[in-house]
């Protein structure tokens, strides 16, 4: 299955994407994270229907004590293509 995510909040500069890289590793996933400009950040999650369940369950609250998520828009996107493993996009 294939996710698409987008995480708006103090999301940026707080070490969320290197804790998101840490989470989706843990679990299993492929995929990528990455800032936007507008303040908000994007993952394309790949795993099964109960990885991505976990993955977004641990995001929605960061252990990160800097981070705050406010909102996360999510969608399954077919169209996200193949990855060998979980990478940050800079």
């Amino acid at each position: 299955m294939k996710m698409y995510l987008n995480v708006t909040g103090r999301v940026q500069g707080v070490g969320f994407r290197y804790t998101t890289y840490q989470i989706a590793v843990e679990i299993g996933l492929t995929g990528t994270v990455k800032n936007e400009d507008d303040g908000s950040v994007t993952i394309e999650a790949i795993g099964t229907k109960e990885q991505l369940a976990e993955f977004l369950e641990k995001i929605k609250k960061p252990q990160n004590p800097f981070a705050k998520v406010n909102h996360i828009e999510h969608y399954e996107d077919p169209t996200i293509k193949d990855y060998d493993q979980f990478n940050v996009v800079y």
